[in-house]
């Protein structure tokens, strides 16, 4: 299961993880109609307590996934706190005007940025997994693009010369943080079996 309501994420999820020997389905297919609170205090605390928690509940295994930005300029932040940067309820267009404001003045050498994803793996039965990716980039001085979310539109790319909002998904899943994990955690599912308590 994939354990996440970000429609973004999930379609991301499914494409990267599409050649598994497993059958996906997301929270809704699993009859889930809960979130999980990300209070942890790290990228990897908040993938597992999602994983372990949709998993106990479900009875599957769950794939669970936690990301953030991490601003040299801002000292790592906002990382864990990616999605509520701007608030509780905070729209995409909200998280990327407040990062610019807290960068403005900020030049261009010191707007290095990293993507960075962990996916935690958990099974019914408490046996966890996790696998990890990054992203290096730069954070541009406005939004350009208009795919992908959250920060994609300033997430500027210099081997690209774009930013990951202006990349299609087959582009994005080629290089970004996200796809990294997600290749770590194919090759880990095809070791491991659905049916028993051991990889």
């Amino acid at each position: 299961m994939l354990a996440t309501s970000n429609p973004g994420k999930a379609r991301e999820l499914a494409l990267l993880l599409q050649s598994v020997p497993w059958e996906l389905v997301n929270l809704l297919d699993a009859g889930v109609h809960f979130e999980v609170d990300e209070v942890g205090e790290t990228l990897e605390e908040n993938a597992a307590l999602k994983a372990k928690t949709y998993a106990r509940h479900s009875g599957l295994w769950a794939l669970a996934d936690d990301s953030g930005l991490e601003v040299e300029a801002l000292g790592g932040a906002p990382g864990v706190r990616s999605r509520r940067f701007a608030g509780e309820g905070a729209s995409d267009a909200d998280l990327v005007t407040e990062l610019l404001r807290r960068l403005s003045g900020t030049p261009w050498e010191q707007r290095a940025a990293r993507f960075r994803s962990v996916i935690a793996i958990a099974s019914p039965y408490g046996t966890l997994h996790f696998c990890q990716g990054a992203c290096d980039g730069v954070i541009g001085f406005k939004p350009q693009g208009a795919e992908g979310f959250g920060y994609d539109p300033v997430f500027f790319i210099p081997e690209l010369g774009r930013t990951m909002a202006e990349l299609t998904l087959e582009e994005k899943n080629r290089i970004s943080h996200r796809a990294a994990a997600a290749r770590a955690a194919e090759d880990l599912l095809a070791t491991l079996h659905p049916e028993t308590q051991e990889s």
